[in-house]
């Protein structure tokens, strides 16, 4: 499926939203189509409502036989207990309850309820994970591919690009061969709700792309394209379109080869992009806006990555941080008195 296809709401048919009796709802189905059709969500995000609503949908079915609409605040609070039981977090308690809380706004709306009773529920504090990310040692280590190949040329652009725009994986994968401005420098990305947004390209990864293209055009003529159809910028060796699923599998490999941790993700560049332009710049607005984030305070996680930096800057520097090895601890003649 193309990625024009998947913004455009056409081909991503939400399955059926059933419970655990195996009987779809055709309210929640109703409600999915309206996140593809009218939100315009991708796949994944509804995939992410169908599960939450799937949980809601089972546990309703336990209890009633009947309409949403005799669901109560009493009852959304025992749905959520009955979460937390089951020993999901707070950030997934506090996922599902928002997609509830949007099902009911939806519902309110087209005279499905008369009321939300999930308004006001909020799900059990949980402790902030903060981001994993490589230092900039690491990242230069990854994006230092050797090789002349199709294989290697290819994911050595990709990780610069990633990296030195900050994508998300599905936005690395939807990018197509105009989507890239080497006169201007730019990418341009759809984002999160098919927001458009221009971000820089650096000067590295303009070279990895230009070394990239002309073996990208000889893949397509070799795979029986003499006029290359395939518009995706990151292709296969067939001559199709890369998924999230190899980009995902080529970064594991070659971060193993650089002697990196096995779990580096496509998310972990990401994060890397904004913790290593927060050091350099200390510009907030600005990694919010090349990072596309809709409010800032998602992008505030990485103040406190950039003070953990700084800190530990800290102690290795500054002459009063900590006590040498093998000191004996100062002494302070008042503290005798």
């Amino acid at each position: 499926m193309s990625s024009r296809s998947r913004k455009a709401g056409k081909s991503d048919k939400p399955g059926p939203a059933k419970h655990s009796s195996g009987k779809a709802d055709p309210t929640l189905e109703q409600f999915l189509a309206h996140l593809v059709n009218e939100r315009r969500l991708s796949a994944h995000t509804v995939d992410a409502y169908r599960r939450d609503l799937g949980r809601l949908n089972d546990w309703r079915a336990t209890r009633y036989a009947g309409s949403w609409k005799r669901l109560k605040a009493g009852d959304a609070r025992a749905f959520a207990s009955s979460l937390h039981s089951s020993g999901l977090s707070g950030r997934s308690i506090a996922r599902a309850l928002s997609a509830a809380r949007s099902f009911y706004v939806w519902m309110r709306r087209e005279k499905l309820a008369a009321s939300d009773p999930f308004a006001g529920i909020s799900a059990p504090k949980s402790s902030k994970r903060l981001p994993r990310t490589l230092s900039a040692e690491q990242a230069t280590s990854l994006v230092s591919i050797d090789g002349d190949d199709f294989i290697s040329v290819r994911d050595r652009a990709i990780i610069e690009l990633m990296y030195s725009s900050g994508l998300r994986l599905s936005e690395l994968t939807d990018l197509d061969i105009d989507s890239v401005d080497d006169a201007d420098a730019t990418v341009r990305v759809i984002g999160k709700g098919s927001k458009t947004r221009i971000v820089p390209v650096g000067q590295h990864a303009r070279r990895a792309i230009s070394a990239w293209l002309p073996i990208r055009r000889g893949a397509l003529i070799d795979a029986g394209q003499s006029t290359p159809q395939e518009k995706a910028l990151f292709i296969s060796a067939r001559g199709t379109r890369l998924g999230p699923r190899a980009i995902q599998q080529r970064l594991r490999q070659w971060a193993v080869r650089c002697g990196l941790p096995e779990d580096v993700h496509p998310h972990m560049l990401r994060h890397s992009f904004a913790s290593h332009m927060l050091e350099s710049s200390g510009d907030l607005r600005a990694v919010q806006e090349l990072l596309g984030h809709a409010n800032i305070t998602t992008t505030e996680v990485y103040t406190h990555l950039d003070f953990q930096h700084l800190s530990k800057v800290y102690d290795k520097a500054h002459p009063r941080a900590r006590k040498r090895r093998g000191s004996a601890p100062d002494s302070d003649p008042e503290s005798a008195e």
